[in-house]
């Protein structure tokens, strides 16, 4: 697929475009409106594609759950290694559509992989995730970032009180969900470990605060992104951070989300996913 098509579609799900101006413009780039339909097929999510681990897979225990957040209740999907007894724990922080099947997957995969994981849904404060990953864009926006952060803080507490944590807990997260982990470690001095993939960078001032190793996931292709990256690595070399850093060459925005067959680039997901299961492994237990 041409590159112009993948970089208007990352515009229209970030910056982001309405999606009268995103089909408008996409249907230039293709020549006419009549290869929209296939076009979309390719590059838009098909949760029907998130089923890595399904969900009756018999290693794993799941559960959908509510706890106290700093904004009031907030709803999660929880999975665990059926048979351990105490496992590491990971927060799984959603991209900007919300805890969604892709997300869900990605929980269980950690399950089985051996750590308690659990995904809140940080858009709870204003009524959950809904079934548009538009309309659940436009809320992303909506959130207050620090009381967000808070909530996932809440989450890691939750986690440690859980009978079948062993009290450790990490964090991972994706595109929006990615910068969100760069927030929590700022935040949150009991984080053992944070992985972030292609998330937003935060202000370099201050990751001084930061004591969690962190893992570091970006796209060679993702420029929006990428262009703060060397800022925020300068910054955690200053401050003496530790820090892995992993530039895929040739692989746009969201490689890891395999519900999305243009975007998705199994060599790279592959690849990252292990470093970041022994890189959490390592941290964790």
């Amino acid at each position: 697929m041409d590159q112009k098509i993948i970089d208007l579609y990352d515009e229209y799900t970030h910056r982001p475009l309405p999606r009268r101006v995103f089909l408008e413009r996409l249907a230039v780039l293709a020549g006419s409106a009549a290869a929209i339909p296939a076009i979309l097929s390719q590059i838009e999510p098909n949760y029907a594609l998130a089923a890595e681990v399904p969900e009756d897979d018999s290693r794993i225990a799941t559960d959908r759950v509510t706890f106290q957040g700093a904004t009031g209740d907030v709803q999660a999907y929880r999975a665990r290694p059926k048979l351990a007894e105490q496992a590491p724990s990971v927060v799984v922080v959603h991209e900007n559509r919300g805890l969604n099947p892709y997300i869900e997957d990605v929980t269980r995969r950690l399950a089985v992989a051996g750590f308690v994981a659990m995904a809140p849904d940080l858009l709870s404060p204003l009524g959950g995730t809904p079934q548009d990953p538009d309309r659940a864009r436009e809320m992303i926006g909506q959130l207050d970032p620090d009381k967000t952060v808070n909530n996932l803080i809440a989450s890691m507490s939750d986690l440690m009180a859980y009978r079948y944590s062993n009290a450790k807990v990490g964090a991972i997260g994706f595109c929006w969900g990615g910068g969100m982990i760069n927030r929590l470690a700022i935040k949150a001095p009991d984080l053992k470990a944070g992985v972030v993939f292609y998330g937003p960078s935060p202000d370099p001032a201050l990751v001084t605060t930061i004591k969690a190793p962190l893992q570091l996931h970006y796209a060679g292709l993702d420029n929006n992104v990428n262009a703060k990256v060397p800022a925020y690595e300068e910054a955690l070399k200053k401050g003496g951070k530790s820090y892995e850093l992993f530039m895929y060459e040739n692989v746009n925005h969201a490689f890891h989300n395999d519900t999305s067959a243009e975007r998705y680039n199994k060599e790279a997901a592959d690849l990252a996913w292990g470093r970041s299961v022994e890189f959490l492994k390592k941290n964790l237990t």
